[in-house]
């Protein structure tokens, strides 16, 4: 495991390379005091670390924008270690493993960690495919996703499956915005699966899906229906 340490406090970035450096699968330590220069060391390595463990409010830009653009650049895990709780939900919208409170002890870095050995034994999933609930599934077969409180729900008909992210940081996803068309604040559609499309009165519309299933547009989305119809 190779992991990256980002925090502007020196005697934090010693304690987390103290306790990294005594797990004997973590081969490779690099830290960084500030987002940018974080962001800069990734991007300049020909592989991504295994996991980044962020500080959240840093000089430069915070650990929440941080941890967004490390996904970009291939990190897999990311793990925030801070003293603000209230910044918890949005580290949880962004799929972290973990969320460390400072100050935390061994024993619950070890717990953080043991969910990072988990992920990384799964295989990355390929372009067009995602992982939820354990389950690798291609994106082209999903039809629909809709907002559902902290988490969204993607539709598979017959069934759905739950994670932990806003319709907004889905859609933001490589490869998701090209794939899924937002038409209603709650929820965006796949076109591949829209079969028929009725304009109403209203301004509004609705989709027909290859399931059967309708789901309507809102009348502040429906500049997108040309774009849906092909």
């Amino acid at each position: 495991m190779r992991a990256l340490i980002v925090d502007d406090e020196p005697a934090a970035r010693a304690k987390l390379r103290r306790l990294l450096a005594a797990e004997t699968d973590v081969a490779e330590l690099m830290e960084a005091p500030d987002a940018p220069s974080a962001l800069a060391l990734v991007r300049s390595l020909a592989t991504p670390p295994d996991l980044a463990l962020l500080d959240i409010e840093m000089p430069g830009g915070n650990g929440v924008q941080l941890a967004a653009a490390l996904r970009e650049a291939g990190v897999r895990c990311i793990i925030f270690s801070t003293a603000h709780a209230e910044h918890a939900l949005q580290a949880f919208e962004l799929a972290a493993l973990d969320y460390l409170l400072k100050p935390y002890t061994a024993e619950r870095l070890a717990a953080a960690l043991a969910r990072v050995r988990e992920s990384l034994a799964r295989p990355a999933a390929p372009v067009g495919e995602w992982w939820v609930e354990g389950e690798r599934i291609a994106l082209a077969e999903v039809q629909w996703i809709s907002a559902a409180d902290n988490y969204i729900e993607l539709h598979l008909p017959p069934r759905s499956l739950l994670e932990r992210a806003t319709l907004a940081d889905a859609l933001g996803r490589p490869g998701w915005a090209a794939r899924f068309v937002r038409v209603h604040r709650s929820h965006a559609v796949n076109p591949v699966h829209v079969k028929r499309i009725e304009r109403l009165s209203s301004g509004e519309a609705v989709l027909t899906l290859s399931c059967g299933g309708t789901l309507r547009v809102s009348r502040g989305y429906r500049g997108v229906l040309d774009a849906i119809a092909g």
